[in-house]
């Protein structure tokens, strides 16, 4: 398997020997010369290897710099790890959580280390001896999903992780308030689809755990196994609600051949080729029994809110509060959302 973590990057320093002190005060097997390595793939929080012997636990924390209301929240994400394991065996267990924001500047959460292979860009060598990589990945993943929204909340003590109640629309106006945080001109299609989606909002047919970004690039796979998903990632945003948001925000990443443009990039180097939209909207029916006649509400939605997302993350940038240079160009993907979603019937 390919080592998945490099080098920290020198503005995402932290202080290790406060959190080797705190860690060795807190966590059993945190004791002793701690080794710091970072995963560099994300584009949000900070997540970083540390290594004390044998024993390696995941710390992650939110980014630098001032970020929006209710986002990046690690009082959620451990709340959630430390529960969802016992009843959804892809989430790995969160062990702790430090709210003390004097150690690093800001709290953290420390998470059970797994190992397998985050797919990204390439299929790894680990896995392309398989056939029908790309069918069997991608239903994967959207079993992965119909899983987690069958779990009932009550089962691993998470049916008071958020309100239900209104779920959908605070997932609307909240989007909106961060996109004014974040934005740096007047984006006339950003209104437009925020119109629309207010019009045609529907309503909910269950209340379940959802996980709020769940795509390929947050799973990780046993390379021996690519029917089913190992570990789920990026935790912070889960909450109880609308499981179709979920399901939504996977079809809004997702590329068909007939797109005008590809919305995300899939992973090369399958023997095949990867299913469609419609095809994964159909199993995740089957596994679920939900109807999915307005999908392209929630699929709208997701396109809407990833430009949302993008902003964020390119205002960061521009801030000055990051210097990854893969962010400075990140704003140019917000029409090309914009325009995806517009071109929807919701």
């Amino acid at each position: 398997m390919a080592d998945e973590t490099a080098a920290v990057r020198s503005d995402e320093e932290m202080d290790w020997a406060a959190v080797a002190a705190y860690l060795a005060q807190h966590v059993e097997q945190a004791r002793g010369p701690m080794r710091v390595r970072q995963f560099p793939g994300g584009s949000a929080n900070l997540t970083y290897l540390l290594a004390f012997g044998d024993a390696e636990f995941v710390l992650r924390r939110p980014p630098l710099g001032p970020v929006a209301p209710g986002a990046h929240d690690m009082a959620r994400e451990h709340k959630v790890l430390s529960r969802l394991y016992t009843a959804f065996a892809p989430a790995p267990r969160c062990y702790h959580l430090c709210s003390d924001t004097s150690v690093i500047g800001a709290q953290f959460i420390i998470i059970e280390r797994r190992t397998g292979e985050v797919i990204r860009d390439y299929y790894p060598a680990s896995m392309l001896h398989h056939e029908r990589l790309a069918q069997r990945t991608s239903f994967a993943l959207i079993d992965a999903m119909a899983e987690l929204h069958n779990v009932a909340p009550a089962a691993c003590g998470l049916q008071d992780l958020g309100k239900t109640d209104g779920f959908v629309q605070r997932q609307v106006e909240g989007w909106a308030q961060r996109w004014e945080l974040a934005k740096d001109k007047d984006v006339p299609q950003f209104y437009e689809v925020l119109r629309r989606l207010r019009r045609a909002q529907p309503q909910p047919q269950r209340a379940s755990i959802v996980h709020n970004d769940l795509k390929i690039d947050n799973c990780q796979f046993d390379p021996t196994q690519p029917d089913r998903v190992k570990s789920i990632f990026d935790w912070d945003m889960a909450t109880l609600g609308d499981p179709l948001i979920d399901l939504g925000t996977l079809r809004g990443y997702w590329s068909d051949a007939t797109d005008p443009a590809p919305r995300g990039a899939r992973p090369a180097g399958a023997d095949d080729d990867f299913p469609t939209r419609d095809a994964l909207t159909q199993r995740y029916a089957q596994r679920t029994g939900m109807a999915l006649q307005a999908i392209e509400w929630y699929e709208a939605f997701a396109l809407w809110k990833t430009a949302a997302v993008v902003q964020q993350i390119y205002i960061r940038y521009a801030r000055g509060q990051t210097r990854d240079a893969r962010f400075a160009t990140i704003a140019e993907r917000v029409p090309a959302l914009l325009g995806a979603a517009l071109a929807l019937q919701f």
